[in-house]
């Protein structure tokens, strides 16, 4: 099936240096596997960014990305995920990285972003953790413990929203998902 027959328009724009190829998880309402080829610099993020925006659009808001074909990924591209992040969240979606290398993954840790995502090692673990995953499970979620991304002390949130850790003083923001974010 091609990319325009699951997100319309998907494939108008290409760009040699990030291949995308789509596949829809059928066992999940709205989910969306996305096989990602080459790598995601400062120069192609917007056009990453513009690609997926288009799928989540498109209803889907649950979206795997298969990370073993991507060989390198700037803190633009790491930023590229975490807006896709803020953009699904409220609509009841989430995110999985899957198969990432291990020099892509020194970046995601670099920058402290590698606890935001949820990283799989294969496509069942991520597909299990959508459907397992569902919105009623968010009531559960709090109170949550967790510990500060900066200084590692353990850190109980009542309810979704901000506040700053009592240790380091660092602002730090929970989303009713129980995802912990700087600031």
């Amino acid at each position: 099936m091609a990319n325009n027959d699951i997100v319309s328009g998907f494939d108008d724009e290409k760009d040699d240096s990030l291949k995308i190829k789509l596949e829809k998880a059928n066992e999940v309402e709205g989910c969306l596997i996305l096989y990602l080829t080459g790598y995601i610099d400062t120069y192609n993020s917007n056009y990453f960014q513009k690609r997926i925006a288009k799928a989540i659009e498109a209803g889907f808001t649950r979206l795997i990305f298969q990370c073993g074909g991507l060989n390198y990924v700037s803190s633009t591209g790491i930023g590229s995920f975490t807006a896709f992040l803020k953009s699904v969240k409220p609509r009841g979606g989430d995110l999985v990285l899957l198969e990432i290398q291990p020099k892509v993954y020194e970046v995601f840790q670099l920058l402290g972003f590698s606890q935001f995502f949820n990283i799989r090692d294969n496509l069942d673990d991520s597909i299990s953790f959508f459907k397992s995953g569902t919105a009623s499970d968010t009531m559960a979620l709090f109170p949550k413990v967790f510990s500060c991304p900066i200084c590692s002390k353990k850190l109980k949130a009542l309810k979704p929203g901000r506040f700053r850790c009592s240790e380091c003083k660092t602002v730090l923001a929970i989303d009713s998902a129980g995802q912990v974010f700087l600031g």
